[in-house]
């Protein structure tokens, strides 16, 4: 599964792909950070963040894409862009008909590190070594990206089995039932 994580950001939007399944190694395709200027108007960046994104599913062909839910913190002047940022990415996904997965900072800490509480550099030396890079990727929204986009492998992939395995359940009892009425 390829997975395209973005880590919302007006100024700085990290985008991380990363490929892999639940329980095989996961490899680092690209990662990065969409920037812009915080002398344009809001308008202008909200455009090169739909255009960056645009580019990396573009290039990348994600089959699904992870993005960081945006929750209230104490400095409510960076709600706002980030929530502006987070709908364009989930516009963009959805305009392609991609499934979108929306995990929240403490889901991601803890699906990467082992703790919800993790701070930044925890977080960057779980991915570092989960993804067998020689270096933490830097900025941090690079690294959360990818945090993200491995949350989503291991996560969604295990959902995406037991999705499958009720399903085939199903079909199994449906034809049994099947059977049953015949006789």
């Amino acid at each position: 599964m390829r997975v395209l994580g973005i880590d919302p950001g007006l100024t700085r939007c990290g985008v991380g792909v990363v490929e892999g399944s639940v329980g095989r190694p996961l490899t680092m395709i690209d990662v990065g950070v969409i920037r812009t200027s915080a002398h344009l108007p809001i308008a202008e960046r909200l455009v090169t963040i739909e255009r960056g994104i645009d580019a990396w599913l573009d290039e990348h062909q994600p089959e699904a894409v992870a993005v960081e839910r945006v929750f209230a913190r104490s400095d409510s002047s960076t709600i706002m862009g980030t929530a502006q940022a987070s709908g364009i990415a989930l516009v963009a996904a959805a305009r392609r008909g991609l499934p979108i997965a929306m995990h929240t900072p403490s889901e991601v800490k803890a699906a990467v590190t082992g703790s919800g509480r993790a701070d930044k550099a925890q977080v960057g030396a779980m991915v570092t070594r989960i993804l067998r890079l020689d270096a933490p990727p830097k900025p941090a929204d690079a690294a959360d990206a990818l945090a993200l986009a491995i949350t989503h492998v291991w996560r969604g992939g295990a959902a995406a089995r037991i999705e499958a395995a009720r399903a085939d359940a199903a079909v199994r009892s449906a034809g049994q039932r099947k059977v049953v009425r015949t006789r």
